[in-house]
């Protein structure tokens, strides 16, 4: 295994780790912003009322998209354990 194929293995990796976390991360932004908004314009600074909807709404994210993060994961999972042939020590 050299030096190239390690670098492709990485990137793959956190290529399909970004694809897999954006959408609860995006969720999880845009619900803290409308949050801040609200607490703003109430002027209630409660910091319970950040931390629960946020976390319900991530929660929620992953779970309804799950079998789609499993999807992503089992496609990398394939094209890894297919790559191994190529990696390992070559015949004699």
């Amino acid at each position: 295994m050299d030096e190239l194929s390690i670098l492709d293995l990485a990137r793959a990796t956190l290529l399909t780790a970004l694809i897999v976390v954006t959408p609860a991360l995006l969720v999880g932004m845009f619900v803290g912003i409308a949050v801040s908004l609200f607490q703003t314009v109430t002027s209630l600074q409660e910091q319970t009322l950040t931390l629960v909807p946020k976390m319900l709404a991530v929660v929620t994210t992953i779970v309804l998209l799950l079998p789609w993060i499993l999807e992503q994961l089992r496609g990398f999972a394939i094209e890894l354990y297919s790559s191994l042939a190529q990696w390992g020590p070559q015949g004699p």
